[in-house]
């Protein structure tokens, strides 16, 4: 009968710390707490300043680019502008479920809202267009909801 010549690889060596799981957990939490309590003490005006950025009254175009099935279409890329203008300031694209949102400055103006459609290319592959550009009026700080409706 034959014996296994080789010795284990592994070898246990008795911990020289013990410390309980609860107190590394407590004691780490403490000093993450400590630690925020210190900054927000030491550095309070980067945050004030980053409040007051966002602090400023905007409006909100939110928009749903509509297929000619009336299903939401992903990827169409769509642009704003202020109607006293000709060149689009904003541009952007609508997400999976259609949909596209724009801040914009309060107060008192006119936007017009439209599909880009020059390369997109739909899923049965006809060619889609827009009857018109979407007149949006803001008055001050508020949501307009539109809807872009495509047809072949």
């Amino acid at each position: 009968m034959m014996t296994n010549p080789r010795k284990p690889k592994t070898a246990t060596t008795p911990r020289l710390f013990s410390v309980p799981r609860l107190a590394s957990r407590i004691s780490v939490q403490f000093v993450i707490a400590l630690l925020s309590f210190i900054a927000v003490q030491v550095f309070p005006r980067s945050t004030a300043a980053r409040d007051q950025k966002h602090d400023k009254p905007y409006a909100l175009i939110f928009g749903t680019v509509w297929g000619p099935d009336n299903h939401p279409l992903y990827g169409v890329k769509v642009k704003i502008r202020r109607a006293d203008q000709k060149k689009a300031h904003w541009e952007l694209y609508s997400d999976h479920h259609g949909e596209f949102a724009q801040r914009v400055p309060s107060g008192p103006s006119d936007y017009l809202v439209w599909a880009e459609l020059k390369g997109y290319k739909s899923t049965v592959g006809k060619e889609l267009h827009q009857d018109g550009e979407v007149k949006v009026h803001v008055e001050s700080d508020e949501r307009e909801d539109i809807g872009l409706h495509l047809k072949q």
